[in-house]
């Protein structure tokens, strides 16, 4: 199946200059896995910063910042992994990731009724979280924003909310700026990948109490 709802261009681009956070870079080339026309919208920014870089005036650096850019080089490759769809339920990049192939090797926790969840364990140095987080059909998440940028990536079932259906290969791509409440389809739970740089912000006092123990 085909994704139809896509990277920002903004993350895009961060993600073919090598500056996303760990947990960002994980779920967008777990992404790109699945779908061509992010993979392509990547290779043109890859290129454009080509051109713009062979423009520069050629200008001798301190061996600081050589040693800087080749460890941001190497944190920038980490995950561009074979882009091929794979033929496991994990993305490529989140397969290798986790040593995994299929949801069933995830060591689950039950965090709430239909709700289960899997922290992703990241460098000591990274910034924010990543976790994979699957809700159980029909169910739908309290109405909630979010403290910053966070991206979610479907890898099973599909979800609702008032910009569309979002299935398998699909992403929400947000800011701080969006609140939402995903109501997932009753066919099937539903798994997402997703990447926070700060907690969720949920409108009811239920959920804001309950959220210390989901830990969302």
């Amino acid at each position: 199946m085909k994704p139809h709802h896509h990277l920002d261009h903004g993350t895009v681009m961060a993600y073919a200059a090598g500056t996303l956070d760990e947990a960002f870079m994980i779920v967008v080339a777990s992404h790109l896995a699945l779908c061509a026309f992010c993979r392509k919208a990547v290779h043109e920014a890859e290129a454009l910063g080509g051109e713009l870089m062979s423009e520069l005036a050629a200008n001798a650096v301190s061996a600081e910042c050589r040693t800087r850019t080749f460890a941001a080089l190497d944190q920038a490759t980490l995950h561009r992994l074979p882009v091929a769809v794979p033929q496991t339920e994990l993305p490529v990049p989140l397969a290798r990731l986790l040593d995994a192939t299929s949801f069933k090797d995830i060591a689950w926790k039950k965090k709430a009724p239909g709700v289960a969840m899997f922290d992703i364990k990241l460098p000591a140095h990274a910034r924010g979280q990543l976790k994979l987080l699957r809700i159980g059909a029909g169910r739908a998440m309290p109405e909630h924003g979010h403290g910053g940028e966070e991206i979610t990536l479907v890898l099973q079932g599909a979800y609702r909310d008032h910009m569309g259906r979002f299935a398998r290969g699909d992403v929400a791509d947000l800011d701080q700026d969006i609140e939402h409440q995903p109501v997932v389809e009753q066919d099937g739970d539903c798994i997402c990948l997703v990447a926070t740089e700060a907690p969720t912000r949920f409108k009811s006092l239920a959920a804001r109490l309950m959220q210390p123990f989901v830990g969302i």
